[in-house]
């Protein structure tokens, strides 16, 4: 007499998700081109002054480098079906971009 069989656990279906995330990564590097972009122009505006320029400079080497973490994760999120999880470090810099990015928009605002 044996009893009754376990059930047998369903392949994990992700749906959408990966398509989700994979839309949230475009529409904030987007984000951040146009914060690169208003900078550049904020910092040209009415004469370049030196902190402009620095401040200017390090937006866009801040956007490049998410653009470059952004665009290796969304390759991953399209190479298969049940990617793997955003390493810490790497959340981490996305992070970090974003708020020395902020941080480099204010200085050139004020």
């Amino acid at each position: 007499m044996s009893g009754p069989a376990a059930p047998a656990v369903p392949e994990r279906d992700p749906g959408l998700q990966p398509e989700r995330t994979r839309l949230a990564w475009r529409r904030t590097t987007l984000s951040a081109t146009v914060c690169a972009v208003l900078a550049v122009r904020t910092a040209l505006h009415g004469g370049p002054g030196t902190a402009g320029i620095v401040a200017a400079a390090l937006c866009c080497a801040l956007w490049l480098g998410f653009l470059r973490l952004a665009h290796r994760r969304i390759r991953a999120l399209a190479a298969t079906a049940r990617p793997a999880a955003l390493a810490p470090g790497r959340a981490a810099t996305a992070a970090l971009c974003t708020a020395a990015t902020a941080l480099c928009g204010a200085v050139l605002v004020f």
